[in-house]
């Protein structure tokens, strides 16, 4: 085969053989053909910050992601798991780190917090053992996300329509560029209550796709706008995405798959409208119904809301 090519940031192109089953000739045919795949490569996020009158330059993390937001990533990151409450803490990224071979730019990413602002770094690792852990017990989870102060989302004010619901994965597929030429991504999706996509990010985590969508927001001091709207997610809601929907202050979570049972304790809790199985035709709610606006409308306005680009 030949060496892969990338033809853009998030995906690239490969030389593959590909067999498929021809009824008519009652074989195997094969054929050598050009594919898409989606991009995975490291990131390593660091953070600088303050301590006493001394700047500390520490590794945060390493995640596998599909390069391209990564400032948005690494903001979200850092918002998601606590270490800054506010866009206002944030000051500066920058690429740092050697370039490795068969890369355009390095694969580690600097967060610099503003001056004054410090971490507490032995706190942070305890955190990330917990969760790293899958929390020991889902008791130690739900009370690992008390600790970091999260209060319990209000937000009654938003609502949503059944149909809206129901029309949010033709929205999400349809614009997903990458997802759409390799299938190897995952996309989470920011809407308004009444169904119009205000932004979608991709990745092959499906954490980073929502680590991008919050940070997107903080970066473009946009923090409001995530308790106002809805995000949908196109797998499935795990303990890990509703924590981050809860820190960012989402106040309904619609997720095409399965929420864990760990996902709906914590939906519970913290106040979250969580729905899964959204397959267009149906969608289970699990936690905080009273948000869903019971409405009674015609079988074909579902399939016109399906047909909408608002």
């Amino acid at each position: 085969m030949n060496k892969p090519e990338e033809n853009n940031v998030g995906q690239r192109q490969v030389s593959i053989k590909r067999y498929s089953s021809d009824a008519a000739q009652k074989k195997i045919a094969s054929q050598s053909v050009d594919d898409a795949v989606a991009v995975e490569s490291p990131l390593e996020i660091r953070i600088v910050f303050s301590d006493g009158e001394k700047r500390k330059d520490r590794s945060l993390s390493i995640t596998m992601r599909t390069p391209g937001d990564d400032h948005a990533l690494a903001a979200g990151f850092v918002f998601s798991e606590g270490i800054i409450t506010s866009a206002e803490q944030l000051d500066s990224f920058e690429t740092c780190g050697p370039v490795a071979d068969g890369e355009t730019t390095s694969n580690q990413l600097r967060v610099n917090l503003v001056e004054g602002f410090g971490v507490d770094m032995s706190r942070l690792q305890r955190h990330f053992y917990t969760t790293s852990s899958c929390g020991v017990c889902g008791k130690a989870s739900l009370d690992a996300v008390e600790a970091q102060n999260v209060d319990v989302i209000t937000g009654d004010e938003v609502t949503i329509t059944p149909e809206t619901i129901l029309a949010m994965p033709n929205k999400l597929q349809d614009q997903q560029s990458i997802f759409g030429n390799t299938g190897g991504l995952h996309a989470a999706g920011l809407l308004t209550t009444g169904g119009r996509l205000l932004m979608l990010t991709e990745d092959v985590g499906r954490h980073n796709a929502v680590d991008k969508l919050v940070g997107r927001c903080l970066i473009n001091q946009q923090a409001e706008l995530l308790r106002q709207s809805v995000m949908t997610v196109s797998g499935r809601a795990s303990f890990e995405l509703v924590q981050k929907a809860i820190i960012a202050r989402i106040p309904v979570m619609v997720a095409v798959g399965a929420p864990s049972s760990l996902a709906i304790d914590l939906a519970e809790r913290f106040g979250l409208t969580l729905i899964g199985f959204n397959s267009g035709q149906k969608f289970n709610a699990y936690t905080h119904s009273h948000r869903i606006r019971e409405v009674d409308a015609p079988p074909e306005t579902y399939q016109e809301l399906n047909k909408s680009n608002l």
